[in-house]
């Protein structure tokens, strides 16, 4: 894990645990978005950097301020502006970024309450900040692509022209994802009208288009999980054949110890299908994370899987298209599966 990575999840941590002592945007300031400058590179103890409470001329209201602007090369090149956790952050607080923007040399704006940092430029209007951020961070919930455009904006790599040539994307992707999860729950009228078109023959009246509405509430959902299983089972398929890929060619692991819990799993399975397979043909081959039983002590003909090498532990089962794994609290409980242990031995008796 990258310095970033292991930075941010150290936020990420405070922020879950001590979200509700970050009661005033002094403690945000403190707890949050100087450690994430710290991440990025800045110096956050050198004031010509990372300049707190920042004035600047012109800008409209004497004697505002913007908790803090980052200087790159000695230019202002983001501003920040941070309000407490508990803060829903609105357009209304853009006001003081907004006059500031126009009047520095700034290209970027963060808003942020500490758990959500909002980032701003202007791709509407030159030196006019837009009201719509063209990216959102949640920091108690990131991944890779989101550290990836956070990179982007370490104080050694950063490059407006490569921030500015994605932020566009970004902003509308972000967008249409927003406006997806809203029809999601929310299905509007036209977009029910849509969906049925074709479908549903009926008059749409206005008992049917609320029956419809909760149908295509719930078909939308469906797909989703439905992509989301068909995606996992892939995954699952090829970790399967990378498994028998090594299974075939095993590496000598000297330090593979097979304990005694896994010998009395074994012949436990190895009890139940003997009426359906002879005993001889069930062999143990114990690997390093698993203790495997298979027919004719062939890779390609796996009767089960005993996961017991961890605090929780599992049966692997091979009735199905793929290993599927079930937690297992006893040696007794693998006899709960006796029926779909001798329908995978059944598979393998021609």
């Amino acid at each position: 894990m990258s310095t970033i990575e292991e930075s941010l999840r150290a936020i990420s941590d405070r922020v879950k645990s001590h979200s509700s002592t970050m009661v005033t945007e002094e403690a945000v300031k403190t707890a949050v978005v100087l450690p994430f400058l710290r991440a990025l590179g800045y110096d956050v103890f050198d004031p010509t950097e990372v300049v707190p409470e920042f004035t600047a001329d012109a800008v409209g209201k004497k004697g505002e301020k913007v908790d803090y602007a980052i200087k790159i090369d000695n230019e202002i090149r983001i501003l920040i502006e941070c309000k407490p956790v508990s803060f829903t952050l609105e357009k209304k607080h853009l006001d003081q970024l907004y006059r500031y923007f126009s009047v520095t040399n700034a290209k970027f704006a963060i808003l942020t309450n500490g758990r959500t940092f909002n980032f701003y430029t202007d791709l509407e209007a030159p030196n006019k900040l837009d009201t719509r951020p063209f990216l959102v961070f949640d920091v108690t919930d990131f991944n890779a692509g989101m550290v990836s455009e956070l990179r982007k904006f370490e104080k050694s790599a950063f490059d407006v022209s490569a921030i500015l040539a994605t932020a566009e994307r970004l902003k509308y992707t972000s967008g249409v994802k927003q406006q997806i999860a809203k029809l999601i729950e929310d299905p509007s009228e036209d977009f029910v009208r849509l969906v049925v078109n074709g479908i549903y023959e009926g008059r749409l009246t206005a008992q049917a288009r609320e029956m419809l509405t909760g149908v295509v509430r719930a078909a939308f959902r469906e797909v989703i999980m439905d992509t989301v299983k068909n995606r996992l089972s892939s995954a699952l398929a090829d970790t399967e054949e990378v498994i028998e890929k090594i299974d075939e060619h095993p590496a000598e692991e000297p330090d593979v110890v097979t304990t005694e819990e896994e010998r009395e799993g074994y012949m436990i399975v190895k009890a139940i299908v003997r009426d359906t397979i002879s005993s001889q043909r069930v062999i143990m081959r114990d690997q390093k994370s698993y203790c495997g039983i298979l027919i004719d002590n062939n890779n390609r003909k796996p009767l089960a899987r005993l996961w017991f090498n961890r605090s929780v532990k599992y049966i692997g089962l091979f009735d199905g298209e793929s290993e599927e794994r079930l937690i297992v609290d006893s040696l007794d409980q693998i006899y709960d599966y006796s029926e779909r242990l001798r329908a995978t031995a059944r598979k393998y008796l021609s």
